[in-house]
């Protein structure tokens, strides 16, 4: 399972722990590390800068040969601890960067150098360009198999285009479950692959076992996306709680959503609901329960830990 991706990050199988808010933590990405591949946090699951550099300084205690680490950066300015954050990563290291929601040039300006390595995400070939002109290292393809905010082209169809028109490694999102995923990701010509939701119902997860065990209780045809949340569609589990209150914005929020002076406020407010729903229902024995995830959980049967879950996907 060598690849471009297993030479960039001096990891043993060409996988990355994806980013999930709320879910990933220290643990999760110490126990990615050991088991042979890449992990990644979202920074914003630091509420302060303190926090994020002992997390740094955790994952750097822990590394190991053949493992490696990263963090996630929403890099556009809705994400106002983006400077402060994108500085104590530099400040303190780790492997790499993955960009979202944004220009990467500042990241990737800073972060090579000092000797990190930027991935970013896409979803399409005009931003895939742009990244690889800006001087990016890999290009994370976000396939519309994705959990949380993802793309809209297959992960086939995608990684296809992607591959044949980068010079720079793509590395595919969405859809990866197993052993059988990750090759057909590869004959399409991916250099490697970001997996997430698989690794929610793990036993190093923080979130509560009602999400762990949902994951395992609903397959992919229990994906549904909504509005809800953060005002932009996104992946969850159609659980009866997200039946009731429905899946579009509200008739007040698309009125308001029309008005150009508003429009910036109103998908504010929504995403601040939406992401304490979200943190509630992660972290809370709630019925208020919003869980995101991808149609990946098909091939979730069980928790357990994060080593159980790479070796399904490796063997």
């Amino acid at each position: 399972m060598q690849s471009k991706l297993s030479e960039l990050l001096n990891i043993k199988y060409p996988i990355i722990q994806a980013p999930m808010f709320l879910v990933s933590n220290v643990a999760m990405v110490t126990e990615a590390m050991k088991a042979g591949i890449a992990g990644c946090i979202p920074a914003l699951n630091y509420r302060t800068i303190d926090e994020l550099r002992s997390a740094i300084k955790a994952l750097k205690a822990n590394k190991i040969e053949g493992g490696s680490f990263g963090f996630n950066l929403i890099v556009n300015k809705s994400n106002v601890k983006y400077k402060s954050q994108l500085e104590a990563i530099c400040e303190e290291g780790c492997d790499f960067i993955i960009t979202s929601l944004g220009s990467p040039e500042e990241t990737i300006i800073q972060a090579h150098a000092v000797g990190i390595k930027v991935f970013c995400d896409v979803t399409d070939l005009r931003f895939a360009k742009k990244v690889e002109q800006l001087g990016a290292d890999a290009a994370i393809a976000v396939n519309n198999e994705a959990g949380g905010h993802r793309g809209n082209m297959s992960p086939k169809e995608l990684t296809n285009l992607l591959s044949k028109e980068l010079s720079i490694p793509v590395i595919s999102a969405g859809g990866v479950g197993c052993k059988a995923d990750i090759d057909k990701m590869i004959s399409y010509g991916a250099s490697g692959v970001s997996v997430g939701s698989p690794f929610i119902a793990s036993h190093e997860a923080n979130v509560t076992d009602e999400y762990k065990q949902a994951c395992v209780d609903y397959g992919k045809e229990d994906i549904i996306m909504t509005e809800r949340i953060s005002g932009t569609p996104c992946t969850v589990i159609n659980t009866p709680y997200v039946q009731k209150i429905g899946t579009k914005a509200t008739w007040l929020e698309n009125l308001l959503n029309k008005n150009k002076s508003l429009k910036k406020w109103v998908k504010m407010v929504r995403f601040s609901i939406g992401m304490k729903a979200t943190e509630n229902a992660a972290k809370k024995a709630t019925y208020k329960t919003v869980w995101v995830a991808g149609p990946s959980i098909e091939h979730t049967h069980a928790i357990q830990p994060v080593k159980g879950i790479v070796d399904k996907l490796i063997k």
